[in-house]
């Protein structure tokens, strides 16, 4: 595991703001991108890397390395932050996001990087891979874990529903669905758009170990993910209840900044707010 790994949640906060900042910068450098919902993960995937997973950043391919597929691709600017906080690779290359040849693409793909498990961006495929990967790992009596980050509005995809009820059946215990309800979509709020209801009590309905968390509370987060690990006959879902653009006053909520690239101006003032 990274040698910074800790479960001390200052800490954790502290890391995550930084994150928040690298991710800030990078966007703004880039002209282009996915703040709002980079910005609304950040807490939970600064807990999989610098708390819960078991990985190397010098031995990317382990076969006994956790896995973790962003399936909502679009919020990888936070994952590509907390790669390069955790060793993958230098924390310059952040602002060669997007650019042609870079590693650092819009969406993850994979064979561009070590670290990056999948090629992910479109919507609703997440689960199923990470699906097939807890299978392989049950069925050759390994113990790594797979972990999945999903939105709340690519949970209108219905290829979700399918692998949620698949995995269910097959009691994949090692495999971890997080849900970052942040309430906004491409075209607006997800209430306004394909209502989802009570996400948690679906989850539960398709046989999930379900745990409903404030997804920027640290503490909770590490909670749940250790919660999940005693549970060995169902998959487990996350329902990370989350703010949009989190940290930045005027993303916050703000489905204007779904997939938005703030102006330098702006950049310089979301830098002062998460100092």
């Amino acid at each position: 595991m990274p040698a910074s790994t800790t479960t001390d949640v200052a800490t954790l906060e502290q890391r995550a703001k930084e994150i928040r900042r690298d991710v800030v910068r990078m966007i703004g450098a880039a002209k282009s991108g996915h703040p709002g919902g980079s910005l609304s993960a950040t807490d939970l995937i600064t807990a999989l890397y610098f708390a819960e997973m078991n990985h190397d950043p010098a031995k990317p391919e382990d076969p006994n390395r956790d896995r973790f597929i962003l399936s909502k691709g679009h919020g990888v600017p936070a994952q590509y932050a907390a790669m390069a906080h955790a060793g993958y690779f230098d924390r310059s290359k952040l602002n060669t996001l997007r650019q042609m040849g870079s590693p650092l693409q819009g969406h993850p793909e994979r064979g561009r990087m070590p670290g990056l498990e999948a090629s992910t961006g479109s919507l609703g495929q997440g689960v199923s891979i990470a699906q097939g990967m807890a299978m392989a790992a049950k069925m050759d009596g390994q113990s790594w874990r797979v972990y999945t980050l999903i939105g709340d509005g690519e949970a209108n995809e219905g290829q979700i529903w399918e692998a949620a009820m698949s995995a269910a059946h097959f009691k994949l215990g090692n495999l971890v669905c997080i849900m970052d309800c942040n309430g906004i979509q491409l075209d607006g709020f997800v209430k306004d758009i394909l209502d989802m209801g009570d996400v948690a009590e679906k989850w539960r309905s398709f046989g999930w170990n379900t745990i409903e968390i404030d997804g920027h509370n640290m503490q909770e987060i590490l909670d749940a993910f250790e919660a999940a690990r005693k549970v060995t006959d169902k998959p487990t879902a996350i329902v990370a209840h989350t703010v949009k653009g989190k940290g930045v006053s005027f993303m916050e909520n703000n489905p204007g900044f779904h997939g938005v690239a703030p102006t330098p101006d702006e950049v310089e003032q979301a830098l002062k707010e998460l100092a």
